[in-house]
């Protein structure tokens, strides 16, 4: 079986504007054209149970994520059918005229498009707000329904060549969210195990805060980077009111609770899955994602949030025994004075009231786990002074017990003293 592993072809803002997805092969050629980074598919086909493939696989937040997406200006899908029909690779194979013939039209007209364009299948339904043949183009958000085989070079020369109007539809503004998970499993066994329970988590969480007809969520063809599966891509308007899709990678079903909050709900970024955007090449990503942190306040590097998502792959057993823990050393002022108050005092001993650059951050395991405290990158080991047990145990009663006892024997002394003036 041959493998479907090759390098894809890297494109910059001055190569050909035409970007066809993973999944997607040009026609005339058979060459992939896909537009993210290197892909280093697994065969869908390849023995080997979930579990080697989805959430839980070894790779899985083992590699960095800024930066892991090509400049590119706008994205065209097309609602057509779904990842149960979807083969490998959806145009090169007879699979149907309508996704053959786009990709084909825009190939043939590459050095016209003005702007570097992604073309991505997206699951369609008949009857639903993404019906078969229905084109949704972002940034512009703007969707024309029904396109046909019949009406593919006039569409491509119309709206993607001459960014004007298709005269045989009329195109409807988009005001809402839309979610893209890659569910092609045909194409790649990882997005095949990862997607579909994402889509499901999606749904079930957009319908639980009562935000179905706010945030549209669809699966899609393959979008390039497998090994970053669970692959996302959101586009919502920013705070100021403009559209950029923003890719998210190694999502679980436990994260898309934080992307509709944080990102749909808030525009705010989730960094720590955060892979890049469109309008950006890799590079500007990276900077933009640095300088996100310090507008936040935060003293992290886009270098540390990789190193972040490493550790929130420690193992269970790892996790349990605090085998990653580093433990403070607590020693009393005049250290060499052998006072007995001197010991070393665990992560769990530490005082509640220390402060927040003598402990680092917590640190939230992907695997479910409690969130551990561990030691900030750079500091040294804090000296604590261990009061005495019979200090810590000491209560208020205590203290008053002692004044009523002293008081009690000044009164004795003072009576004493008076009786004897007297006699």
């Amino acid at each position: 079986m041959a493998a479907r592993d090759d390098p894809i072809s890297h494109f910059t803002p001055s190569s050909s504007p035409i970007v066809l997805d993973s999944g997607v092969l040009s026609p005339d050629s058979g060459q992939n054209l896909g537009g993210s980074l290197p892909n280093d598919g697994v065969l869908a086909g390849e023995n080997g149970n979930d579990s080697e493939y989805g959430f839980f696989r070894p790779e899985f937040r083992q590699n960095p994520l800024v930066g892991t997406i090509d400049f590119y200006e706008r994205h065209v899908f097309l609602c057509y059918k779904g990842p149960h029909v979807w083969p490998a690779h959806i145009v090169a194979a007879e699979f149907d005229r309508v996704p053959r013939l786009l990709a084909a039209a825009l190939a043939a007209k590459k050095t016209e498009v003005k702007r570097k364009t992604r073309l991505t299948i997206c699951e369609g339904r008949d009857g639903t707000e993404t019906s078969n043949g229905d084109v949704l183009i972002f940034p512009d958000m703007i969707r024309y329904r029904k396109l046909t085989h019949f009406d593919v070079d006039t569409f491509v020369e119309e709206v993607l060549v001459k960014e004007t109007e298709w005269l045989p539809g009329t195109p409807e503004k988009l005001s809402s969210s839309y979610v893209f998970v890659c569910a092609h499993g045909s194409r790649d066994k990882r997005c095949g195990v990862c997607g579909p329970p994402l889509v499901k988590k999606f749904k079930e969480e957009i319908e639980a805060r009562g935000m179905s007809s706010l945030v549209s969520v669809s699966p899609c063809s393959h979008i390039g980077g497998h090994k970053y599966a669970g692959n996302v891509i959101i586009f919502v308007p920013n705070n100021a009111g403009e559209v950029t899709g923003h890719w998210y990678g190694y999502v679980s079903p436990e994260d898309v609770p934080i992307l509709l909050d944080q990102h749909i709900g808030k525009g705010e970024i989730v960094d720590q899955l955060w892979r890049g955007q469109m309008g950006l090449s890799a590079e500007d990503q990276k900077k933009a994602q640095d300088l996100r942190l310090q507008i936040n306040g935060k003293t992290e590097t886009t270098d540390e949030i990789e190193g972040e998502n490493l550790e929130r792959e420690t193992k269970p057993e790892e996790q349990m025994n605090g085998s990653q823990l580093e433990p403070v050393v607590g020693c009393c002022q005049g250290e060499g004075s052998g006072s007995s108050c001197c010991q070393d005092v665990g992560q769990e001993e530490q005082p509640k009231d220390l402060k927040a650059e003598e402990v680092g951050p917590t640190k939230v395991k992907a695997n479910g786990a409690g969130p551990t405290k561990v030691k900030a990158k750079g500091a040294c080991s804090r000296k604590i002074c261990v009061m005495p047990s019979w200090f810590e145990s000491w209560e208020r009663e205590d203290t008053y017990a002692v004044l009523a006892v002293i008081g009690a024997a000044a009164s004795v002394a003072l009576a004493y003293q008076c009786y004897r003036r007297l006699n």
